[in-house]
């Protein structure tokens, strides 16, 4: 399975959208700082919201399509609403 995932900063607020094939694993890798560039220091990261796939290409084109399409990005944000709006 493929995994397409929102992740929060409990630092910084911020959201992070990113795709992996174990989603135990990556975030881990988010928290203790082995994440990659744009999340490396703003951890640590809980998790918001996921999705699986059975293809990979199918989650890296739910991945593209939720950082570049501002309409794709607005309806998932109109679903979780309230978990991207907690404190």
């Amino acid at each position: 399975m493929y995994y397409v995932y929102v992740l929060k900063s409990v630092k910084t607020k911020k959201i992070y959208i990113g795709f992996t094939n174990d989603l135990r694993r990556r975030i881990r890798e988010h928290n203790t700082k082995q994440g990659g560039k744009y999340t490396k220091n703003k951890g640590p990261f809980e998790l918001i919201y996921y999705e699986a796939y059975k293809m990979q290409a199918d989650a890296k084109r739910r991945e593209d399509n939720l950082k570049l399409h501002k309409k794709a990005w607005g309806q998932l944000k109109g679903r979780i609403f309230e978990s991207l709006n907690e404190p």
